[in-house]
């Protein structure tokens, strides 16, 4: 479809530029003659090459540059008739640096200009000094205006591509954060109801029960997460998902989930309660507070973990501390996995930060995060709030 596209805008192009072409030639037919019959025929034939090349411009643009310098070139150094055919060889030149080869367009204007100079320097009376001037600058508009094109459509694939790019991180991030939360919650509850059943086999059955109705929840929970989020990809003439946006309003699931995992888990909220938080900022926050416990759960080996919430006039500051075994690093080096970075990623798209690390009396691991309030906060590094 697109090559038949591409087809038809260049038989288009040079059907309109062989009509201009013509409608200026064929007036100078009516005067008097000034060559023989057969030599304007010939220049005729070199009208229909040079026009219907243009046809294929899209496909091999520089040998239809080539072949439009070399025809029109033989028709003014051979016709009587100064027709308007230069438009062709423009044209042919504005298709090259459109492509993206610039190089190729300053060399084929170059040679044009230096042939149509010999021929003024040899005497040709047609073209003057200033012709040859106005010449030049219309070969270094053309160039430079396709491009100028080639760049504005390279510029709008990119931003596209980049922009698709994000969005593939945002669900990333997504169903990383809510429904990697919950099924780890499910492993957790039936990796330690196994362990119990597996020890004392009478007493982890009376156990079963209460891990599998944290299972449950956890499954319902991480079901209804995945129905919003794949909701929100929906096609815009469906109906968008009716779920509430996740906030600190929910912090209480998220707590209640960390205790039925073991946790020992103490919340405590201060600052400013001057309305409701801006919708990105909360949602990033329940975000973070639900990966850190995620990780808590997973591999801190913790047995407590205090969340701390404080609200200024300015900024939300999180903090989600435990007392487990520190850092996981991988191969002695920094800490490392996509739940830090995530959170990270979150931070910084709202021009805030977080840090992840050993706690300050060098046991357990401590995330802290500052989320700007204001609307006009920059985001750090090109990233976008999600």
């Amino acid at each position: 479809m697109a090559c038949g596209v591409r087809v038809g805008s260049g038989v288009a192009l040079a059907g309109g530029v062989f009509l201009l072409v013509a409608g200026g030639t064929v007036p100078a037919l009516l005067q008097e003659r000034g060559e023989p019959w057969l030599t304007t025929v010939f220049g005729w034939v070199l009208i229909v090459v040079t026009c219907g090349a243009l046809a294929f411009s899209g496909r091999r643009p520089v040998a239809v540059a080539a072949l439009v310098l070399v025809t029109s070139s033989v028709y003014y150094v051979s016709s009587a008739y100064d027709g308007p055919l230069l438009v062709a060889p423009i044209v042919a030149l504005y298709a090259v640096a459109a492509r993206g080869l610039l190089g190729v367009a300053v060399a084929l204007s170059a040679v044009a200009l230096c042939g149509t100079a010999a021929g003024t320097a040899a005497g040709n009376e047609d073209v003057n000094n200033v012709a040859l001037f106005m010449l030049a600058g219309w070969l270094v508009a053309t160039v430079a205006l396709g491009w100028a094109r080639h760049s504005r459509l390279a510029y709008a694939r990119e931003a596209e591509k980049h922009a698709t790019s994000e969005e593939r991180l945002r669900i990333a991030r997504e169903l990383h954060d809510s429904i990697g939360h919950h099924l780890s919650l499910i492993n957790v509850q039936s990796s330690a109801a196994l362990r119990r059943f597996q020890k004392d086999p009478e007493r982890g059955a009376r156990g079963a029960g209460e891990a599998l109705g944290a299972v449950k929840d956890a499954s319902k929970e991480a079901l209804r997460e995945l129905r919003t989020t794949l909701g929100a990809l929906r096609d815009g003439d469906e109906a968008a998902p009716t779920a509430p946006v996740p906030g600190l309003d929910r912090v209480d699931e998220l707590v209640a989930s960390a205790r039925r995992a073991g946790l020992d888990v103490r919340v405590t909220t201060t600052g400013r309660e001057a309305g409701a938080l801006p919708v990105e900022v909360d949602r990033a926050a329940y975000r973070i507070v639900q990966e850190a416990l995620t990780n808590v759960s997973r591999h801190a080996g913790a047995t407590s973990v205090a969340v701390r919430v404080r609200r200024g006039r300015r900024e939300l500051v999180l903090e989600v501390v435990d007392d487990g075994r520190g850092a996981v690093r991988s191969g002695g080096g920094a800490v490392s996995g996509t739940g830090i970075s995530g959170m990270r990623e979150r931070a910084r798209a709202l021009g805030g930060e977080l840090t992840a690390g050993p706690g300050e009396r060098g046991g357990g691991f401590a995330v802290r995060a500052r989320l700007p309030l204001s609307s006009s906060a920059v985001p750090q590094n090109g990233a976008s709030p999600s």
